[in-house]
């Protein structure tokens, strides 16, 4: 092994750990280039990251990174992002999860299907979440499978069905809980703060970065839950 080759690997983690762009033709193209064209560091960088269980995603010839599942160091904790994106207790935590899911399904059934939508919008979120509460309730007896599990989900379920669409504080589309509208708008804020979306005139356009994460999910924490949503086909899947 090279030193320069090293160096070279580790310099690339910690461009990518802290967020700088890493391109063919942006910011630090020279550590792109050297990814692609030397094994040695490929192989370096790949098994770096695999050893801080961080995830490393390839999309439109850049590349990002993301925490693994339960990394404490690089991730969040779940009080960590109650804080973060402003509720108190753990159903409004799951309800957001929630919303974030159907996010993505905004622009992605599966890992080979994208939708090729340009953006979407809060009513719209708030349209695909009504439908996805629908189709798990009428399926409800695949979700008992245990008492916690039943009643985790029946609390946000419940929680999200007493919202109302709007308030009357929604006209300027306020992040809060004290309606769907609301709800959404919170988390839209979260994945803007994480450099996943950008907002222009209340539509959400998708980064780079977030489809980067999106198109790999399904292959790698494809869950139960989008094996619910799922069942039944790709018709039941995305209506």
């Amino acid at each position: 092994m090279e030193n320069r080759n090293l160096d070279k690997a580790l310099e690339l983690a910690s461009k990518l750990i802290v967020g700088e762009e890493v391109s063919h033709n942006g910011q630090n193209v020279a550590l792109y280039e050297a990814y692609n064209t030397n094994s040695e560091v490929y192989d370096i960088l790949h098994m770096f990251l695999k050893k801080m269980n961080l995830k490393l995603y390839e999309y439109n010839y850049s590349l990002f990174v993301c925490s693994g599942e339960n990394n404490r160091v690089f991730g969040y904790t779940n009080e960590e992002l109650k804080r973060i994106i402003g509720v108190r207790v753990n159903k409004e935590l799951f309800l957001c999860y929630f919303i974030i899911y159907n996010i993505i399904m905004a622009f992605y059934n599966d890992s080979n299907n994208f939708n090729y939508a340009e953006y979407t919008k809060i009513e719209d979120v708030i349209a695909l979440v009504d439908a996805s509460m629908l189709r798990i309730l009428d399926k409800s007896e695949a979700l008992i499978v245990d008492e916690l599990d039943e009643n985790s989900f029946k609390a946000f379920a419940l929680l999200w069905e007493e919202l109302l669409p709007l308030s009357a504080d929604d006209a300027a589309m306020r992040a809060a809980k004290n309606s769907k509208a609301g709800y959404v708008k919170m988390v839209f804020n979260f994945l803007i703060s994480q450099n996943l979306f950008v907002e222009i005139e209340e539509r959400y356009y998708p980064k780079d970065r977030f489809k980067a994460m999106a198109e790999n999910y399904f292959n790698d924490f494809k869950g139960r839950l989008h094996e619910i949503l799922s069942e039944g086909g790709n018709a039941d899947a995305t209506d």
